[in-house]
Formats: structure tokens, C-alpha cells, sequence
């Protein structure tokens, strides 16, 4: 392999994304202020105004970037209480589950799973009552559900809108590997859920 083909392969646990070190650094930039002004970014990542543009534009267009939103402190809008809402699916019903969970206000992330539960919901609520309320009398009331388990958050530590291929750091030279993780497949369906 000559020396060009190396440069141009990621980093172990990276993954080659068409992107080139200064859109990653745009999009550092726009995760801490979706705000700044193309002038601002282009200062910011040292290239010219045009060119920040023309980066912004056709990571918006190829899907890269999906939109632009506020970030709220849920804490003050009223929404004291998170919940993660572990869910198993009875066998051959993911489809409709699926389209259950899609018509939840009250779920704020949702995410199929591997492992002992099928899925995992993040709710919010104004308060403990709530969640009781959304688990028990929605979530375990549709006739998909074979099984529920709620745990309470009570401390968010880290909080990203999104994490960048440069966040990750090179640990494929580490040997202090002191155990094995378990992964189960999806089954039951769960694998073809679009």
C-alpha cells in the first residue's frame, strides 16, 4: 500500500464519509452554534466565506447535515421527569408497533434494539405520574407489547446532538482489554424494520 492510499484510509473505528477534515470542523463548529453566520464559520475554520457556503450547501443537500433546530433545556419548559422505556415486541407484530410508537408525542427518542428487549424509548414528562401513566396505560396497553421495563434518569451527564468521526479517539492499539461484549442479533422480524 504506498503512502497516499494510507492517508486517505480513516482512522481505526472511523468510517470514511466523503468528508474531508474541514467539513468535520464545520460541523464541530455548527454542534456548539447552529447559529453562526457563514462569515463567523468561515473565520472560525480558517477558509474562505464561499467556500463554508458551498461546504454547508451540499452537506444540507447529500443528507449530511439534516436541519437546524434549538436545542431547549427540558427542565424548563416543565419536562422535570426522563424515562427510558425498555419495550418487548411479541414475535411478528414490529410493523405495527412501529407505526404505534411514530404516533407517541411523548416519545422523544426511540430505538430497536439487540439484546433481551426489543426496543427503547426516551419519554419526558411533567412529572413521575406521567411517565406512570404513558408506560402503563400506552405503551403496555398496545396489544404488541409483550413486556415493559421503565428506568427514571435522574442525571443527564452527557448530552450531544451528535458526535463527529474526529470525536472518537484511536483505541486500536489498546491492550487492556479486560472483558467481552455480548451481542445478540435482531430476530423476530426486527432486522427488516424500516
Amino acid at each position: 500500500m504506498s503512502n497516499t492510499e494510507q492517508d486517505n484510509r480513516p482512522a481505526p473505528g472511523q468510517r470514511a464519509t466523503g468528508l474531508d477534515e474541514v467539513d468535520l470542523r464545520i460541523l464541530g463548529v455548527l454542534r456548539e452554534n447552529g447559529r453562526i453566520s457563514m462569515a463567523s464559520l468561515a473565520e472560525t475554520v480558517n477558509v474562505s466565506r464561499a467556500s463554508v457556503y458551498n461546504r454547508v450547501e451540499r452537506m444540507t443537500a447529500t443528507g449530511v447535515i439534516t436541519g437546524f433546530t434549538a436545542q431547549i433545556d427540558p427542565g424548563m419548559v416543565g419536562l422535570d421527569v426522563c424515562a427510558l422505556v425498555f419495550v418487548t415486541v411479541h414475535p411478528q407484530s414490529w410493523h405495527r408497533f412501529r407505526e404505534g410508537i411514530l404516533q407517541m408525542p411523548d416519545v422523544e427518542y426511540c430505538c430497536i434494539t439487540t439484546g433481551e428487549h426489543d426496543a427503547m424509548l426516551l419519554v419526558r414528562s411533567l412529572d413521575i405520574g406521567g411517565v406512570h401513566d404513558f408506560v402503563t396505560g400506552v405503551v403496555a396497553a398496545r396489544p404488541e407489547v409483550k413486556s415493559v421495563v421503565s428506568v427514571v434518569i435522574l442525571d443527564e451527564v452527557v448530552s450531544k446532538s451528535y458526535l463527529l468521526p474526529t470525536d472518537i479517539p484511536d483505541r486500536s492499539g489498546s491492550s487492556n482489554r479486560l472483558g467481552m461484549t455480548r451481542f445478540t442479533t435482531a430476530g423476530n422480524g426486527r432486522d427488516s424494520v424500516r
